[in-house]
């Protein structure tokens, strides 16, 4: 079934230390099923990448290899148009207390029928309070 992933699950792919079982499960569902993202997906990615290297968490050859993963997992971005940006986004972000960075994910969860796989504890809430289930490793899947 496919799902929406969050920016933050994806780059626990990345970083040892920010491994969950959610971002496990998430990664393992990829095998079978694919994912979804907001356009802003990839700018939180790579913002999250650069800012690594500056920082001496990675050097650009892991980076590469990272994004060489990411290309090779199904995982679709889907835009969200300026009218849906200032209107949904910018209301769900206003009704959930969202930032309207993680906003669309919950939109496009909402507006998919699928469920969101984010490693966010206020998108979780968020996402349960719409009636948006999660991607859980209770799942069974």
């Amino acid at each position: 079934m496919t799902f929406v992933l969050d920016a933050s699950i994806a780059l626990a792919w990345c970083f040892a230390d920010q491994t969950t079982a959610i971002s496990e499960f998430a990664l393992d569902r990829l095998g079978n099923d694919d994912a979804l993202v907001p356009g802003l997906w990839a700018l939180e990615v790579a913002d999250v990448l650069v800012v690594a290297e500056r920082r001496g968490r990675l050097n650009p050859a892991q980076t590469a290899r990272f994004l060489e993963l990411l290309r090779q997992l199904p995982i679709t971005v889907e835009e969200i148009g300026r009218d849906a940006i200032l209107t949904t986004v910018l209301d769900l972000a206003r009704s959930s207390e969202l930032t309207a960075y993680d906003a669309p994910y919950l939109a496009l969860a909402a507006a998919s029928g699928v469920p969101l796989a984010t490693g966010d504890a206020a998108l979780r809430r968020a996402a349960l309070a719409v009636g948006v289930d999660l991607v859980m490793p209770s799942e069974g899947r």
